[in-house]
């Protein structure tokens, strides 16, 4: 359950707490751990050594295989099939996963107008501002036909020269947007082609991206061990007294040397772990305390996405029950969790072991308030879910995040949130969940 924020810090040098509080951490260490592109790496018996202190923390990404050339090549093509069976003449992406997904370009959405142009048939296109055009090229991997426009000019009018060059046939022919795609840009380029027709683009891109390749799984491998590995490290530097603030900012240093990029944290103490996503309440470690963490990073622009939930010092009873509920929704989601099955079904099946503990129903509370799982891949969240009615079947090549929880009003919260990854054979996990709150982090999965 992504929510982004990024803490940064310095050295570590003062009493700890006292420096966590007022600027953060820098854990140290150069040596450097092997990455091996297949789903074999880095097995989980290294975890506890790498995590006995900050000194080894290692960075785990160096060795790492970003995306080739060939791959977005192979990734347009399958677009353009998909085009062509669609009788879709083009498509035009806006900055974001979509547009690095297939092209490399690493940019932001303002309003000057940065697009991409896939052609049923040729070579695509980038128009963009004229003085934004060097910086574009420089993570730009597949094409070289960039089309620059000046502040007094209109790209909307290069986009339409783009699409008569291309052999577009404008006489009824669609145009595909995504659904994020901002209005003005839909209607700048709608107003020149009146004789086209706007259609969403999902079936095209989330065709291609729904499905991961092998190297995407080794990525998205690597960036959860990168947080796995940072949570072994939180877990063993957890004190009394601490606030959120310095226990997330310990977790964003962690995983920013192990090699993670764009991190994210969240941290929720004691009745505040019922708040799924947060509140603004004081929260500190007191003895018995409930710590809700989630957090995640990037490797090479594929994410993780992990929760975990401990107690510090000894679990009560009522701790334990509730803790071991939610690790038995995980694994029925995960048993659910088969090749055909509409994915709507794992949250159901979820569901029904919770309100037969007697929690819900539904997402009433207290219970399960949200979904059971998101898909997962270049963005944190991404179709399809595990929620109520999603009637598409599972397929090899899908991710997602099994997440399900409970919250108990006024008292505590427990997540517990492992990615996994569909085979022909079924799911796998990214990450094990633990199966004890006595040790409460888990392995990577073989």
């Amino acid at each position: 359950m992504a929510i982004h924020q990024t803490e940064t810090g310095n050295s570590m040098i003062l009493n700890k707490r006292q420096f966590l509080k007022f600027g953060g951490v820098s854990l140290a260490g150069a040596a450097i751990a092997p990455m091996y592109v297949n789903a074999s790496a880095s097995d989980s018996s290294s975890l506890e050594s790498k995590t006995n202190n900050s000194s080894k923390l290692r960075n785990l990404t160096r060795n790492v295989k970003p995306i080739s050339i060939d791959e977005r090549k192979a990734r347009i093509a399958k677009a353009q099939k998909i085009m062509s069976q669609l009788d879709v003449a083009a498509l035009i992406l806006e900055p974001g996963a979509a547009m690095d997904y297939f092209t490399g370009i690493q940019w932001w959405r303002s309003e000057r107008l940065t697009a991409v142009v896939i052609p049923r048939e040729g070579d695509i296109a980038v128009v963009c501002p004229f003085f934004e055009e060097p910086s574009i090229r420089e993570s730009l991997a597949v094409g070289k036909d960039v089309r620059v426009w000046q502040e007094h000019e209109s790209p909307f009018a290069l986009v339409n020269k783009i699409l008569s060059e291309r052999k577009v046939s404008k006489a009824g022919g669609k145009i595909a947007f995504e659904h994020s795609v901002r209005y003005f840009v839909l209607k700048g380029v709608m107003e020149l082609v009146p004789d086209m027709q706007d259609v969403r683009a999902e079936t095209i891109t989330l065709g291609c991206r729904m499905y991961k390749s092998e190297h995407e799984i080794a990525l998205m491998r690597k960036a959860n061990e990168v947080t796995l590995t940072a949570y072994a490290h939180v877990w063993s530097q957890l004190q009394l007294g601490m606030d959120q603030n310095e226990v997330k900012a310990l977790m964003a240093s962690a995983q920013s040397q192990l090699g993670g990029s764009n991190v994210w944290n969240m941290a929720l103490f004691n009745e505040a772990s019922a708040y799924p996503h947060g509140t603004r309440q004081s929260q500190t470690i007191r003895e018995g305390s409930i710590i809700l963490m989630d957090c995640g990073c990037e490797v090479e622009g594929y994410q993780s996405d992990i929760s975990r939930t401990f107690v510090f010092g000894e679990p009560n009873k009522k701790q334990k029950k509730i803790w071991h509920n939610v690790r038995e929704g995980q694994r029925i989601a995960f048993e659910t969790a088969q090749i055909g099955v509409a994915a709507g079904v794992v949250d159901e099946k979820v569901r029904e072991f919770y309100q037969a503990q007697g929690f819900g129903p539904d997402y009433k509370l207290p219970g399960l308030s949200h979904r059971t799982g998101h898909g997962i891949g270049m963005e944190g969240h991404e179709s399809v879910n595990f929620v109520r009615g999603e009637t598409t079947l599972l397929r090899p090549g899908m991710c997602f995040s099994n997440e399900p929880g409970i919250y108990l009003p006024g008292e505590f919260g427990v997540r517990l949130e492992d990615c996994i990854y569909m085979t022909e054979l079924g799911p796998k996990w990214f990450t094990v969940p633990p199966n004890s709150l006595l040790d409460p982090i888990g392995s990577m999965g073989k």
